[in-house]
C-alpha cells in the first residue's frame, strides 16, 4: 500500500523546505572564502542546482494551487541576482554588439581574450597550423579601442625563431595600427620570447602598474591609465588572470567516466580545485583593494578561472556591475574545451560610474581554449 495522501504531502512539503535551506547555504557559501572553510567554493557551485529545483518546486505547487507555492516563488525573487548571474535573459543582449547602435559619447570598447600563448608550440596548432596568424590578424584588425590579454606570448625583434616574425605580436597588435603596449612580463625564455599579460590602446597610456599576486607569475595582474573616453577624462583599466586550478581535462573525463577513474582521480582533483579557490579568493581581495584605491573610473577585464557562484566573482561583483549579467542573454560559456560548455570563467567588470551599453562572447572565434569577451562602456 502507498503512503497515505497527508504523509506524502508533509514529506513534499518537508522537501521543499530542505531545497530552499540548501539554497540559502550555498549563496551564503559565495561569500565565504575557502581559505575559511574549506567546503566552501563547492558549497557555492551548487546554487545553479538549488536554484533550478526551487524553480521546479514554485511551479509545482503553483500548478496544484498550494500555498506553499509562495516559499519557493519568494526565494526566486530574493535570489534573481544569483540567477542574472549565470543565466541573465536581457533580450536585447542577444544582439551582442550590435545591440549599442553607433558609437555614443565618452564610450569604450574593450576585448579581452586569454589568447594561449598563440598557439606557439607545435601541440597546440596541430588541428590548425594556421591559428597563430589568424588570431593575431584577427586581434589587429579589432575596432576595440582596448585589449586586455593574458597568457601572452611574443618574440621581440632579434629572437631567433623557425616561425620568422609571425609571433612580433607587440609590433603586429601595437605600433602598426596605431596602438600603444605595455606588456607585463612574468617570464622570457632563453631565446628572447617573452610571456605575460598584456594591455594594447588606441587612446593614450598615461600611467602604468602591475600587481603582484605574491612572486610575479603567469598569474597577476596589471593596469593602465588611459586618456578618454571624452575630453578630459582618464580611466583606469585592470587586466587579470587569476590563479587556475591546474587541473587535467583528461583527468576530469577520467573522474567523470566510472567509479574506478573517480577514485584514481578524484582525490587529487578535489585538492587542487580547493587550492585554486583559496588562492583565487585572495587574489579577488587584493584586486579590490587596488580598485577601491583607484583616484579614476574603473574596468577590469580578465581571465578569473571561476564561475559566477564563487566567492572570487562575488567579491569582485560588490563593488562593480557585470558586463554580462548586466546586458547578456544566456549562459555566456567562455571556456572552449572538452568540459561542459556552460562555463564563463572570463569576466568583464564596470564601476558604477559606467553604464553598459552590450556585451559579446566571440564564439566565432576558435583559436584558443578561451572565447574572446567584447563589451561597449559609456562613462555617465
Amino acid at each position: 500500500m502507498g503512503a497515505h495522501p497527508a504523509v506524502r504531502r508533509l514529506l513534499a512539503y518537508r522537501f521543499t523546505l530542505l531545497v530552499l535551506l540548501g539554497l540559502l547555504v550555498s549563496v551564503a557559501a559565495e561569500r565565504i572564502s575557502g581559505d575559511q572553510l574549506t567546503l566552501a567554493p563547492l558549497l557555492a557551485l551548487t546554487v545553479p542546482g538549488w536554484l533550478a529545483l526551487t524553480a521546479l518546486l514554485a511551479g509545482g505547487w503553483a500548478l496544484r494551487r498550494r500555498r506553499i507555492a509562495l516559499l519557493p516563488l519568494a526565494a526566486l525573487v530574493l535570489a534573481w541576482p544569483q540567477v542574472q548571474r549565470g543565466l541573465p535573459l536581457h533580450w536585447a543582449g542577444r544582439r551582442g554588439l550590435a545591440a549599442s547602435g553607433p558609437p555614443a559619447p565618452r564610450s569604450l570598447r574593450l576585448l579581452s581574450a586569454n589568447v594561449r600563448i598563440f598557439n606557439v608550440y607545435a601541440h597546440l596548432r596541430r588541428a590548425d597550423p594556421a591559428a597563430p596568424a589568424r588570431f593575431i590578424n584577427w586581434l589587429a584588425a579589432s575596432p576595440a579601442d582596448v585589449l586586455c590579454l593574458q597568457e601572452f606570448y611574443q618574440e621581440p625583434a632579434g629572437t631567433r625563431t623557425s616561425d620568422g616574425d609571425l609571433f612580433r605580436v607587440g609590433e603586429k597588435l601595437g605600433e602598426d595600427v596605431g596602438r600603444q603596449a605595455f606588456i607585463s612580463k612574468s617570464l622570457t625564455n632563453s631565446a628572447g620570447a617573452q610571456f605575460g599579460i598584456a594591455i594594447f590602446s588606441r587612446l593614450p597610456i598615461v600611467g602604468r602598474g602591475e600587481i603582484a599576486f605574491g612572486r610575479l607569475s603567469q598569474n597577476h595582474a596589471m593596469w593602465v591609465d588611459v586618456a578618454g573616453p571624452g575630453p578630459g577624462d582618464t580611466v583606469r583599466i585592470f587586466n587579470a588572470h587569476l590563479q587556475s586550478m591546474s587541473i587535467d581535462e583528461g583527468d576530469l573525463v577520467a573522474a567523470g567516466s566510472s567509479k574506478a577513474g573517480l577514485r584514481r582521480k578524484g582525490r587529487g582533483l578535489l585538492g587542487r580545485f580547493v587550492r585554486g579557490a583559496a588562492a583565487r579568493a585572495w587574489q579577488a581581495d587584493t584586486l579590490v583593494a587596488h580598485i577601491g584605491r583607484s583616484p579614476y573610473p574603473v574596468l577590469l577585464a580578465g581571465d578569473c578561472n571561476d564561475l559566477p557562484y564563487s566567492y572570487s566573482y562575488n567579491r569582485l561583483a560588490g563593488p562593480l556591475q557585470n558586463a554580462w549579467a548586466s546586458v547578456g542573454f544566456g549562459p555566456g560559456n567562455t571556456y572552449h574545451g572538452r568540459l561542459p560548455p556552460l562555463l564563463r570563467i572570463d569576466q568583464q567588470f564596470a564601476g558604477p560610474r559606467w553604464q553598459v551599453l552590450a556585451c559579446q562572447v566571440h564564439t566565432e572565434i576558435p583559436y584558443s581554449d578561451h572565447f574572446p569577451v567584447e563589451a561597449v562602456y559609456q562613462l555617465k
